[in-house]
């Protein structure tokens, strides 16, 4: 278990057991009260020995000092219980053989670990069947445990039945393989070993890996088969403390040690490798005791709330534009590959065992040896001649791959450790190898998978050495609601969605994607503005701009063309463009449109923009691509193809309103000629050709019905199917405000409003629409929301509800928002749009938000007549175009400062402070869809 310095610091057993006997002199009279003395007494005594513990941890003891010395905490408790019990409770002058009894500790506790709040595992060991005596003692320690706060698992068997059990179930027979002497009758706990080193593990270690092998695999499954959860579990999950705790069962039932360090004589490990192991379990056993600590009972998932504490007790600091929370998850990530590692290389050490059945992941294996491009064939999976020979030709580290790639063919875990222990030969030497590069580049740019070869060579810590731009990302995560994955994760992901829509594979969700893919020319340049695009996250300021130099700058050591280098560079500068233009620019203003293309300039250069926009959007996390967003794109993308092509005339704006209008005559031909002049009369060239036909048409009825039934106030909804959103049009009365009651409505029947459109009418009444989404970002109407949507906006407009009011006792911020600090800003823009001021508003997402912040600008006397509404995590951006009082753009500078200050005002954090709120469009930079 390890020396624990200072032992009586933490428990002295002689001092207790003196005052035990103290405790039976003064109780002599009273036998009644010697439990609860002695109680006391072991409570005192464990209190103080936990709050010793955690000083000691506090004052920078590591988390493997803090469970070794928690778990001898425990053991001098039993020692001194179980003495207690035979001695002085149930003494017994001539015990019998059959009234023999041991204390065997089972579990982590078994390995002599024990995080401050675990469980504790005992077994407790009796010759034969167990006597009235025995189960005498047995209950009085669990109870006096039980009494002290502990929660106690527990198990009372023979020895045989011990051994009649761990034959036949295996989480038994790795209990017992676990099992460590604490306290009675050694003879017992000696039987017990010798019976399950000869009887159970003999003949049987081929299975029993295998079995757990397997056992690991099923739990990576329950807890996301991923190492780069945002909330990952410190035990259970890939690359926890578990996987550590299954390479040592299966070391010490096939090796027969007792620790890691062990197997380094065994040849299964090097002297690095078993310090690789201690300081990967060194660093989860530390989180873990922070977790307990923190939580204050067992906690082994490492939340969002917990993150920023843990890194800060850690000593991690913000650096180079890395947050402390970052840089700490970084580290995390890092030892969570690393335990990946340590698997592989001893899978291939088991693999490799003279005299043993070969197992693969421990399946059974059928040997047979040939070679593919010059690497032997060894049960299917390709492997290296030697460790050695790797080591004087590094270029076969990537020509490993590369095969493995082009034949489909999986890797030995031996040549995996043999890659893993040359990594130090891929140097600056390698990086300027052609060949080596040329490798690398048909790799990526391959038709065949080349996610799952970027991937392994990931894993493997090829990759990284390769390319050190992409070194630096691996592991980094960005701590917010919206990332779901690491840098380097998305990026491989994002490949294998570009490879994916190549291949057709995702038409039915990217059919413009599929189609115009194969019309680029630059293929190359496309798959390496994927990999770059993220390449320079967490080295401070602008990731676009720094990854556009580094492209510029590899570009030509992978192979490419000065035009495809310059390709590259664009998109990875621009990468964001194609999206923030969708999702926070009105893209039926045509200025949106004429800005847009004037960046992009060509059509192979939009057609790469927008199969690269999809491809990050969606391997940012699961729940951020929708077919909304699809739907912006694809209208953008033709849009600019227009203009591009040059078949777009700004000038012809109402003649193509009136194309409009004339294909709307036939939607509505059981409408009167003066009904429908009626109708036409009301509306404006911006109208008509921001809404798709369609939608008109529901417009044209819902109003004409609402004219007919005498409705002040018409609500009418239409699901979307196709972009996955209820669209919901309101015909009021227009005043001042009637946005924010709407939006409040909504905020109160918990719907998302992802885009708005305003219009006023001649006849003085407002058609507003908004399209919605519910939480999981579908549309509303999957649920039992959409009936009363009508009634909600019908009561507000009406005055029967105050959205005020009613949100008032709201949860101010969604729980898992709250750990996040989101800096307000309100960018206000008057160059983008030729008519109305752009105001964007950035900031914490909560309930009420978009009312809170409508109803200011009502307030200032602003129209609103577009919206788009988005959320990132736990941001809100909303982007509004409005007008002042007289229809016109707002320039004068102290209205714009007197918007800032009344947004901010409201956005500030929940302690009022409006932060930056009054940040200029020049200023700032927007993270929100990065």
């Amino acid at each position: 278990m390890g020396t624990i310095p200072k032992q009586r610091e933490i428990i002295d057993r002689r001092e207790i057991i003196a005052r035990l006997d103290e405790v039976r002199d003064r109780c002599r009279a009273r036998p009644e009260d010697s439990r609860s003395a002695v109680l006391n007494l072991l409570k005192d005594a464990l209190k103080g020995g936990r709050d010793e513990i955690r000083r000691r941890y506090e004052d920078g003891a590591s988390g493997t000092e803090n469970v070794r010395a928690t778990a001898f905490l425990m053991d001098q408790i039993l020692r001194v219980l179980y003495d207690h019990a035979f001695e002085d409770v149930y003494p017994r002058a001539n015990p019998t053989a059959g009234e023999r009894l041991c204390v065997t500790a089972v579990g982590g506790y078994g390995r002599g670990e024990l995080a401050p709040w675990s469980d504790l595992d005992l077994l407790f060991l009796h010759p034969y069947k167990a006597t009235a005596h025995t189960e005498q003692v047995i209950e009085y320690i669990l109870y006096m445990l039980w009494d002290l706060g502990l929660k106690v698992g527990h198990a009372s068997r023979s020895v045989d039945d011990c051994i009649r059990r761990a034959l036949n179930d295996m989480t038994i027979r790795t209990s017992v393989l676990e099992a460590r002497y604490i306290w009675g009758d050694q003879k017992l706990h000696n039987e017990l070993r010798h019976r399950f080193g000869t009887e159970v593990i003999a003949g049987s270690e081929a299975a029993f890996a295998e079995a757990k092998l397997a056992e690991r695999d099923a739990r990576h499954q329950r807890m996301g088969d991923s190492r780069y959860v945002l909330e990952p579990n410190i035990k259970n999950g890939k690359g926890g403390l578990r996987d550590l705790h299954t390479l040592f069962w299966i070391a010490k039932y096939i090796y027969r040690v007792d620790d890691v360090r062990d197997l380094v004589a065994k040849g299964v490990f090097t002297e690095k490798e078993a310090q690789d192991f201690a300081k990967a379990q060194n660093l989860l056993w530390t989180i873990r005791c922070h977790l307990h600590y923190l939580a204050g009972r067992p906690e082994d998932r490492l939340t969002f709330d917990l993150q920023p504490e843990i890194a800060q007790r850690m000593g991690y600091t913000d650096h180079a534009g890395t947050q402390r929370v970052e840089r700490f998850m970084k580290r995390y990530y890092l030892t969570a590959k690393e335990v990946g590692d340590l698997t592989r290389i001893f899978c291939a050490a088991l693999e490799s065992e003279q005299k043993r059945e070969r197992v693969s992941g421990l399946r059974r294996l059928i040997t047979r040896h040939r070679e593919v491009e010059g690497f032997p064939l060894e049960g299917g999976r390709l492997t290296v001649k030697s460790e050695a020979a790797l080591a004087a030709a590094p270029v076969d580290i990537l020509r490993l791959f590369h095969v493995a790639q082009a034949h489909d063919l999986d890797i030995h875990p031996t040549a995996l450790r043999a890659i893993t222990r040359t990594l130090d030969r891929i140097g600056p030497e390698l990086r300027r190898d052609p060949e080596a590069n040329q490798l690398f580049l048909e790799m990526l740019a391959s038709r065949h998978d080349p996610a799952t070869a970027l991937k392994r060579m990931n894993e493997a810590g090829v990759f990284g050495k390769f390319v050190t731009d992409f070194g630096r990302v691996v592991a980094q995560m960005q701590h917010d609601m919206y990332h779901v994955y690491t840098v380097d994760e998305h990026t491989i992901r994002a490949i294998g969605i570009l490879a994916a829509i190549e291949a057709g594979e995702l038409k039915e969700d990217h059919p413009l994607s599929t189609d115009i893919i194969h019309k680029v020319v630059s293929r190359r340049a496309l798959y390496v503005a994927v990999l770059l695009h993220d390449i320079a996250k967490g080295r401070g300021g602008d990731h676009s701009v720094l990854g556009a130099e580094i492209a510029e700058r590899l570009g030509p050591r992978f192979g490419l063309s000065e035009e495809e280098t310059e390709n590259v560079a664009w998109l990875v500068r621009h990468h964001l463009l194609m999206n923030n233009t969708a999702q926070k620019r009105d893209i039926n203003d045509a200025k949106t449109i004429s800005d847009f293309a004037a960046i992009v300039q060509s059509p192979e250069r939009l057609r790469m923009l927008l199969v690269l926009t999809v491809a990050d959007m969606r391997a940012t996390g699961p729940t951020v691509w929708n077919g909304w967003k699809a739907a912006l794109l694809r209208e953008l993308y033709w849009r600019t193809e227009e203009v591009l092509s040059g078949r777009f005339d700004d000038a012809s704006v109402q003649s193509r309103a009136r194309d409009v209008v004339d294909r709307l005559r036939p939607e509505l031909s059981d409408w009167s000629e003066a009904e429908f002049d009626a109708h036409i009369a009301r509306g404006n060239s911006t109208y008509w050709l921001g809404h798709e036909i369609a939608t008109l048409v529901r417009h044209a009825r819902q109003i004409r019905a609402a004219e007919q039934d005498g409705q002040a106030i018409s609500v009418a909804t239409h699901i979307d199917a196709a972009r996955d959103v209820t669209e919901v049009s309101i015909y009021a009365p227009d005043h001042p405000g009637l946005f924010a009651r709407i939006a409040g409505a909504l905020a109160m029947s918990n719907t998302n409003i992802v885009v708005a459109s305003v219009c006023t009418l001649t006849n003085g009444k407002a058609l507003d629409t908004f399209w919605v989404q519910n939480q999981d970002g579908e549309a509303v109407g999957r649920d039992d929301r959409l009936p009363q949507l009508p009634r909600l906006i019908a009561d507000s407009l009406s005055g029967k509800i105050n959205p005020e009011r009613a949100l008032h006792g709201w949860e101010r911020l969604p729980e898992r928002a709250q750990v996040f600090t989101v800096r307000p800003r309100v960018l206000i823009d008057n160059q983008a749009s030729a008519t109305h001021t752009i105001i964007e508003i950035n900031g914490r997402d909560r309930p009420g938000f978009l009312y809170d912040v409508t109803r200011t600008l009502a307030a200032l006397n602003l129209q609103i007549n577009t919206a788009k509404i988005a959320t990132y995590g736990e941001r809100a951006v909303d982007v509004f175009y409005v007008k002042d009082v007289f229809g016109m753009k707002v320039q004068h500078d102290r209205k714009l400062e007197e918007i800032r200050e009344r947004i901010g005002a409201v956005i500030g954090d929940d302690d009022g402070s409006a932060g930056d709120a009054a940040a200029t469009a020049e200023g700032a930079k927007i993270a929100a869809a990065e």
